[in-house]
């Protein structure tokens, strides 16, 4: 069964140095960008340089680094998924030796009241994935462990935010009503497709995660509601918060 799958006592046949050679060390900090329109506008307002590339059989995600305000901040952007974001993200740090990475993106409402017009901070996420199982012993829930870190930065900032549990889910549209009030139930406020795994290899490899979601979609009812979807996928603020992170986890 997958929840048999984490195996911390053997080593690994594959490894990054068949693909890349030795890891390299040329920035700490990375951001995990989910959204194309967010990603192409960075180019628009900071000059980027090229660091290197992820490869993959069906072609090149090239890592990027900027300046902002002495500090060199690197981005890419990654595939959707529980999967694709994790493997980013290990392969990122060892192409660039970024140990801290900050990860934003949307996320479905199961809870319209509490997160309305608010960021949410999620404190532990639902492993209805495949890829924490090879990287966590498993559970039904994996902590995520700056959540506290990212709450008080969002209380510097003085911006609208409510910390809870999420969902992961690989399998978007099985997010069937039954399922819905299940995690509803066990105190889920939002679904995403990425943190839960993500979480489990950076707690793996020693990898500091900050992660913030916006809610666009809301599950909460009987009908799917759509509307604020774009916005929480491509609104810009995110990445300016995303930045204030980055001068603060020193």
């Amino acid at each position: 069964m997958i929840t048999d799958s984490f195996d911390n006592q053997s080593e690994p046949i594959v490894m990054m140095q068949s693909f890349y050679g030795n890891q390299k060390h040329i920035i700490d900090i990375c951001m995990i960008i989910l959204s194309k329109r967010i990603y192409d506008n960075i180019f628009k307002i900071y000059e980027c340089e090229l660091i290197t590339d992820i490869h993959a059989c069906n072609g090149s995600y090239p890592i990027y680094k900027f300046n902002y305000e002495g500090k060199e901040i690197g981005f890419y952007l990654t595939g959707i998924g529980s999967t694709l974001a994790s493997q980013f993200c290990i392969e990122a740090n060892w192409l660039t030796g970024a140990s801290k990475f900050i990860m934003f993106g949307s996320a479905g409402s199961l809870n319209k009241d509490k997160t309305h017009n608010k960021f949410v901070i999620p404190t532990e996420s639902y492993r209805d994935e495949g890829m924490s199982y090879h990287y966590a012993k498993a559970s039904d829930y994996i902590k995520i462990k700056n959540s506290k870190v990212v709450a008080e930065i969002f209380d510097n900032l003085e911006l609208p935010y409510i910390q809870g549990k999420v969902w992961t889910t690989d399998a978007m549209l099985r997010e069937t009503k039954n399922n819905v009030d299940k995690r509803k139930y066990d105190g889920c406020i939002a679904v995403e497709m990425e943190l839960a795994g993500v979480q489990a290899v950076c707690d793996y490899h020693g990898l500091e995660l900050y992660n913030f979601l916006v809610t666009g979609d809301v599950l909460a009812e009987n009908e799917y509601d759509i509307d604020g979807l774009s916005d929480a996928n491509h609104n810009m603020d995110k990445f300016f918060i995303g930045l204030e992170i980055a001068k603060r986890i020193e």
